[in-house]
């Protein structure tokens, strides 16, 4: 038992699903990486590897993939992202998408599967990577100064559950990032600078939030923690401006 659904519900059993995503993995310049499940089988996902990357700061490495996700839960569709992965660290990000993208590349469970109105998305993706880049170079070539790092990470893991009279200075997690910024795997790779605090929340939303892998991984692709990366992104940039 994976959920209860209603008459309009269409399931895309996973052969089905795995028999398009090998069509499109071979469609494209792109290899099959690694496959899933996660929530007990609600959620069956792909990674396929497209063979476009970028370096940048002397060997701090970006991959592309795409990350191909079958949802056995009401209210969720099949649909194909973009997922650029830091190879030194395997943080990942699921970069937005405009709302014409996005309904292109869903496929909903309300009607019959049709791959082909994911296909498209192939040409997506080299032109999110490069904005991607874009984006980490900015972010590489701004110094972050210390003060405005503790406050980048208590905007990013705010305290909750606290009036103002008990609050704390700083939460658990804004502490966290805190004290791996320097020892984060990558470290070194444009120190000092909005690339370093970035990827400290991206590490730690990847590698140390949750109690296990199973909620890591659904959180960082799916939930709370995508959400939480994809404001760490935009917030770095916004403080890089000012910098």
């Amino acid at each position: 038992m994976l959920d209860v659904v209603s008459n309009d519900w269409n399931p895309v059993q996973n052969l089905e699903a795995f028999e398009f995503f090998n069509e499109f993995v071979n469609a494209g310049d792109m290899e099959m990486h690694t496959a899933g499940s996660l929530k007990n089988g609600q959620i069956v996902w792909g990674l396929a590897k497209i063979k476009e990357s970028f370096e940048l700061f002397k060997g701090d490495t970006v991959e592309s993939y795409l990350l191909f996700s079958n949802f056995h839960k009401y209210g969720f569709s099949t649909d194909v992202r973009f997922t650029p992965v830091r190879v030194v660290c395997n943080n990942t990000l699921t970069l937005s998408l405009n709302s014409q993208v996005e309904r292109m590349v869903k496929v909903s469970h309300r009607k019959v599967f049709k791959p082909d109105e994911v296909k498209s998305m192939l040409g997506i993706a080299s032109e999110k990577l490069m904005q991607y880049k874009d984006m980490a170079s900015y972010l590489g070539s701004k110094p972050a100064k210390g003060e405005d790092i503790v406050d980048y990470f208590k905007r990013i893991f705010p305290v909750t559950g606290a009036n103002d009279n008990t609050r704390k200075e700083i939460s658990k997690n804004a502490k966290l990032a805190l004290d791996i910024l320097e020892t984060q795997p990558g470290a070194e790779y444009a120190s000092g600078t909005w690339w370093q605090p970035f990827n400290a929340v991206t590490f730690l939303v990847d590698h140390l939030a949750a109690r296990n892998d199973d909620n890591r991984l659904s959180s960082a692709w799916y939930g709370q923690g995508k959400n939480i990366k994809t404001k760490a992104l935009e917030t770095a940039l916004d403080f890089a401006n000012a910098a």
